[in-house]
């Protein structure tokens, strides 16, 4: 089981603040996404690697417990997995690895001082990710082990006994709070409030969809509505911790080939240089599907056509103003290259009929 450096991956120091951390991933993942790079297997690899990265670093808990393990989550293990006890999560402090001499003298103080608590509860599906992240943060490949003794589902064997088990020979066991997805606010009133960030694509954005998520160790479907930004918060009534409200906030990723602003979306069209002079009908792939844009003769490069309505559903539409935005096409005429000899003495033919002034002189 390989210890992947979070850190080197995103290429940020180890005291990187959260703004730095969520910068570099940023700037990766557009970098490395599958859909600008279709077919390249390395960067489907790199794109995983920096998920997974961001999924524990961008989380202060999970970031705390790789900050701790690091690069001796073998000597944790073993230390764990040899302590007399372990298994039924009695204490000892013989042998401990947080005193001189230990795996991991200097992180802070022994176990027995009190007040560190963690907790190792399974995050959903965790395809891609590395053997270290399933153990260690408990994105479980399959069924978890359900036993008193391994402290239920979400514990992961580790050489024998699940980390659990390990943590709770070492008097690190323990705890419970807000699943990985969400966290929890309390208003002046006393109630709570949970969050959850919810990435979605535009598509999804578009035609609206669900995920699953976990709180306080239950798993809850949410519908994400259609017309959502990035940005946008959902309350929904009753469905978060302690029978309070949990707020949706959700992330569009950006697409290959809409960008979006408010409702309205916008991409390039190319066209040939007969589409440009003589006109035509070109297909337009929408978010909805495909529709006919006619293009009128003599349509120059750079030509902006609004498709009303072709747009993003608005999350919120008001009175009078169209529940869709509108879609900017803007056309780029493509040339012919590589002209053969009786081409290119037809193109002289023709240019010479064509009585077209110097765009490039000054207008009066």
């Amino acid at each position: 089981m390989d210890y992947r450096d979070y850190y080197a991956t995103l290429g940020i120091k180890r005291d990187a603040s959260p703004a730095e951390i969520k910068r570099a991933f940023r700037k990766l993942a557009r970098q490395h996404h599958p859909d600008i790079k279709p077919g390249d297997r390395s960067a489907e690899s790199k794109f995983k690697e920096i998920n997974e990265a961001n999924e524990v670093l961008s989380d202060p808990q999970k970031r705390s417990k790789y900050d701790l393990l690091g690069a001796n989550w073998e000597a944790l293990s073993k230390a764990g997995a040899g302590r007399p006890g372990a298994s039924s999560g009695r204490s000892s402090t013989a042998g401990d690895p947080f005193g001189p001499g230990g795996p991991f003298a200097g992180f802070g103080g022994s176990a027995g001082t009190g007040g560190v608590r963690y907790e190792f509860r399974g995050g959903g599906d965790a395809g891609g990710f590395s053997d270290f992240f399933r153990t260690f943060f408990g994105a479980a490949a399959g069924p978890a082990e359900n036993s008193s003794a391994s402290g239920g589902r979400g514990s992961r064997p580790v050489g024998g006994a699940s980390f659990e088990d390990v943590l709770a020979g070492l008097n690190l066991a323990g705890g419970s709070g807000p699943g990985p997805a969400a966290g929890r606010t309390t208003s002046a009133h006393g109630r709570v409030t949970s969050q959850a960030d919810v990435e979605v694509g535009l598509e999804e954005a578009f035609h609206g969809t669900s995920r699953l998520l976990e709180l306080d160790g239950k798993r809850l479907e949410v519908a994400v509505p259609r017309g959502v930004e990035t940005g946008s918060r959902i309350r929904l009534r009753g469905k978060g911790a302690d029978g309070g409200d949990l707020d949706l906030v959700t992330r569009v990723r950006p697409h290959r080939t809409f960008s979006r602003k408010g409702a309205d979306l916008s991409r390039e069209l190319p066209i040939t240089l007969r589409e440009a002079l003589l006109g035509a009908e070109v297909p337009v792939g929408t978010l909805k599907g495909k529709v006919l844009l006619k293009i009128p003769a003599g349509t120059q490069n750079g030509r902006t056509f609004r498709l009303t309505g072709q747009g993003m559903p608005r999350l919120k539409p008001k009175e009078g103003v169209q529940p869709h935005g509108d879609l900017l096409v803007t056309v780029r005429v493509i040339l012919p290259t590589n002209l053969g000899d009786e081409a290119r003495t037809a193109s002289i033919a023709f240019l010479d009929l064509i009585d077209q002034p110097d765009p490039r002189a000054p207008t009066s």
